[in-house]
């Protein structure tokens, strides 16, 4: 159990710490809205992280081929979604900057910690490669002996817990960023900036599937 215990450790901090597109949108979002909503988001990751977790343990080496062979539509998918958000958070940055004089409006409402919750669990499910890593993780640490039920609930729970830990780090960096960046200025500045670097990824993990 403990072999299980720190192997789902480390597969979730390994999936989980290279900061990618979802990451800079969560510490960005964190910081525009509030911790609250930042965590939420946060174990909006960790529950997908969790979920491909429990998929790969229980499926194992059955759905590497079959995720190889839709990894060019899920890129493309998971590309356009974070094109969208990087469009909505430039222009809602930009017409709050305009507006920094006038009341707030029910339109510059933040997301809510329930829509963060399900928009990073959904947009995190996009990523093949989440899938196929734990797959991989599995047939490494699998035998030709069963493996025992506890030990696979144990290496699904603590990848889970890892990838959590990390995303509500990543979801308080961008609260504290927050507190700092108060002024109009800063805060168009920072959203541009983040937006841009979520373009770029996006626009690589788009060139990848073509």
């Amino acid at each position: 159990m403990i072999a299980a215990l720190v192997a789902g450790l480390l597969a979730g901090y390994g999936i989980a710490i290279p900061v990618g597109a979802i990451a800079t949108y969560l510490v960005a979002l964190t910081a525009r809205t509030s911790l609250k909503t930042g965590a939420s988001a946060a174990l909006g990751v960790a529950t997908a992280d969790g979920l491909y977790a429990l998929i790969a343990t229980l499926c194992g080496a059955a759905l590497t081929p079959f995720v190889q062979s839709i990894v060019a539509p899920l890129r493309r998918g998971a590309a356009l979604i974070l094109i969208a958000l990087v469009l909505r958070g430039a222009t809602t940055a930009i017409r709050q900057y305009r507006q920094r004089h006038h009341p707030a409006t029910m339109d510059d409402r933040p997301l809510a910690p329930a829509g963060a919750f399900w928009t990073l669990l959904g947009l995190t499910m996009l990523n093949p490669l989440t899938v196929i890593y734990f797959a991989a993780l599995v047939l490494g640490i699998q035998t030709a002996t069963t493996v025992r039920v506890l030990d696979q609930a144990m290496f699904v729970v603590a990848a889970f817990a890892a990838s959590a830990s990390w995303q509500l780090l990543l979801a308080g960096s961008g609260a504290l960023l927050g507190r700092f960046i108060t002024g109009s200025r800063g805060r168009l500045a920072t959203a541009l900036i983040s937006n841009a670097v979520i373009l770029y990824l996006a626009l690589h993990m788009f060139s990848l599937a073509t």
